[in-house]
């Protein structure tokens, strides 16, 4: 156990430069020692009320997959980063903790610019990076948080219920009487696989998704390549989409021909789900988005609680 940063004599005050960072704050009770959050951090509704420290460089409003995939490409090829911190901001701020990644700088702010910008403050400010890759990590990185803060007991409880859900999808869903091939999207134009914790919760929620790698990253991947795996169910989770950006992004991107006569398409299996709030963010509500996979594959042993508000059906 780590000695808490809270005390009796200063509350902590934290920072977070992550969507999911914030939410694990929330789900710990510790909002109301959230005094900044990013661009990004939409949930609960409430952290869009605390002061934003970061801004991206992307165009507001900028939606088509491949535009918005030439310009990160070609950000990350100069070495410059998309998003910016308010240092100034940050200073005023003044954070004891600052919650923060080192697993994709395309995600949010880099670490180096994180720490960079903590060296600058004044006194005493630790840097928390946190690194899920799988569900287990997810999990445990609720538990980091909550043990830093203070209330690793409350973390304890927190993990205890997504722990319980879990189990719950996958003794379920191993009643199944067949294991469909998955084919999940990261990103549309050009195609991604899922990677990290996606392809777990595919097997979880009674699929196999081979095509991803479990606890690896995403990768681009060639249209022949999903031509030849012939998935049976396609899912489209792009990254920081909504689920109404991804059923437009669907429609403005160029399918090949084959896709037609893809299993998935030819039965009208492909589904748009809301990658940015319950797949792409390692927090709570991964859980969630365990659970709507699972409605998707196996609809006779999950009743459609999620659809319309985490996935609907496209190509009907």
């Amino acid at each position: 156990m780590m000695t808490p940063l809270v005390t009796e004599r200063m509350p902590l005050r934290i920072c977070s430069l992550l969507p999911s960072a914030t939410e694990i704050v929330f789900a710990l009770g510790l909002n109301d020692h959230l005094v900044g959050v990013t661009h990004e951090c939409d949930f609960p509704p409430e952290a869009s009320r605390l002061p934003v420290v970061t801004r991206s460089s992307l165009r507001h409003g900028t939606r088509d997959s491949l535009e918005i995939h030439h310009h990160i490409s070609a950000a990350l090829h100069t070495g410059s980063s998309i998003y910016t911190l308010d240092q100034e901001l940050l200073e005023r701020l003044d954070p004891d903790l600052i919650l923060t990644q080192e697993l994709c700088d395309v995600c949010a702010v880099s670490y180096g610019l994180v720490k960079q910008a903590a060296q600058r403050l004044e006194g005493k400010h630790r840097v928390l990076s946190l690194e899920p890759t799988t569900l287990s990590g997810i999990l445990a990185t609720i538990e980091h948080v909550g043990d830093v803060a203070g209330v690793l007991e409350r973390a304890a409880t927190v993990v205890s219920d997504l722990r319980l859900r879990i189990a719950a999808v996958s003794g379920r869903a191993a009643k199944a009487t067949r294991c469909p091939r998955v084919f999940v999207m990261e990103w549309l134009d050009p195609p991604f696989t899922a990677g990290h914790w996606v392809p777990e919760m595919v097997r979880l929620a009674g699929g196999r998704d081979t095509l991803g790698r479990e606890g690896r990253p995403s990768a681009q991947i060639p249209w022949s390549r999903i031509v030849e795996y012939d998935p049976e169910i396609v899912v489209l989770i792009p990254c920081g989409f909504t689920l109404e950006q991804t059923v437009e992004g669907v429609e403005k991107i160029h399918l090949p021909d084959e896709w037609r006569r893809l299993t998935s398409t030819r039965e009208a299996r492909v589904y748009a789900a809301n990658g940015s709030a319950y797949f792409n963010r390692p927090g709570p509500r991964i859980v969630d988005g365990l659970e709507i996979l699972a409605e998707i594959l196996h609809p006779a042993l999950f009743p459609p609680r999620w659809q319309g508000i985490g996935w609907q059906r496209v190509h009907e």
